[in-house]
């Protein structure tokens, strides 16, 4: 058992009537035949439109990225002398892929997610709600405060490391985890746009590039599971305050509280994964990185390490409150395999 990353439904609309080109398409990019991983596609016509659809589902966009699919689309569907009338987005879709197809397509250099405007109003906001503390209030006098206040690093993760000291039992160890191994893929990051200046290492520059690219990726995907572990625990907690007055109501308590448990313990799983890829990478990049900076490297192996660490006795210490003892086992056989890789 597992929990699949989020599937983005994407159609892109071929300006001509014949479903044989856009199943052409489809069968030339789907993981199935070869084509791009993570991509799963098909060709349909569109009779009421007189148009060729090319359904795509990606089923991780942080390996094959929207704007990938839909160049892959473009290019495949000019070579067949067909041009691109449209592409549709079906249901939701998480912001970090739109705002990684805006990055794609307009080449933004050094892009990290606190350019966008939301996002560091967000950040602020979330960072003054937890400066005030439960019931406080006075966020947007406190926002004018420290806009004349210097602005240091300390004062950048304060509002996180005050939300971890306070009283309540999010964010805690999960989310801490999280961060640290974050932070360790942020200076691999760091460690190879450095070497990628010295011409010394021109010849590792196409692998300091790609390293550049996976650990950016990581590095997004954990800083996600900071939230989405002190979540997934606030969502134990709430099943546990549900109603058990009636012989329903306790089960259904009881069945709520495993699910909740079993996301707790998905959650944290899927961060030790993370940091385990980010240190694999880091240890790829010690010969080949510039030895002045080999301390940060350092330094970051050992974040992503604690990070793997921290997580997998997050996981140990959910399991025992699980009461569906075959999912337990079948995590548990995950659990191992974690550990030895």
């Amino acid at each position: 058992v597992g929990a699949r990353k989020f599937l983005i439904a994407y159609n892109v609309n071929l300006a001509t009537p014949d479903v044989a080109v856009a199943k052409a398409i489809a069968k030339k990019i789907r993981a199935s035949n070869g084509g791009f991983p993570c991509v799963k596609a098909m060709g349909v016509e569109l009779k009421a439109r007189n148009l060729a659809q090319v359904s795509i589902n990606l089923t991780d966009f942080e390996t094959t990225s929207i704007g990938t699919a839909f160049e892959a689309v473009t290019r495949e569907a000019a070579a067949a002398g067909v041009s691109v009338e449209g592409s549709e987005i079906v249901g939701l879709i998480p912001r970090q892929a739109l705002d990684d197809a805006a990055v794609h397509f307009l080449k933004v250099e050094n892009f990290e997610p606190g350019l966008i405007l939301e996002n560091r109003l967000a950040s602020v906001l979330n960072a003054q709600a937890r400066k005030a503390g439960p019931g406080g209030s006075g966020t947007l006098a406190a926002t004018s405060d420290d806009a004349h206040q210097p602005r240091t690093l300390a004062s950048l993760a304060e509002g996180f490391v005050n939300s971890v000291a306070a009283d309540t039992p999010t964010p805690g160890g999960g989310s801490v985890a999280a961060l640290a191994a974050a932070l360790g893929a942020a200076l691999g990051e760091m460690v190879c746009r450095l070497t990628l200046k010295k011409k010394s290492f021109a010849a590792h520059y196409d692998q300091l590039g790609d390293a550049v690219g996976r650990l950016e990726g990581l590095r997004r995907s954990l800083m996600e599971a900071v939230d989405r572990d002190a979540a997934s625990y606030d969502g134990v907690i709430r099943a546990m305050r549900l109603p058990k007055t009636t012989g329903a109501e306790q089960a259904a308590r009881s069945a709520a509280i495993d699910e909740a448990n079993k996301l707790a313990t998905l959650v944290p799983l899927g961060t030790a994964e993370l940091a385990a890829k980010t240190l694999r990478l880091l240890e790829m990049l010690r010969p080949i990185t510039m030895p002045q900076a080999a301390s940060d490297l350092k330094v970051g192996v050992s974040l992503a390490a604690a990070g793997r660490a921290g997580s997998l006795d997050n996981v140990r210490a959910n399991l025992p409150s699980i009461q569906d003892r075959e999912w337990v086992s079948r995590i548990e056989s995950r659990l191992k395999e974690g550990e030895t890789a």
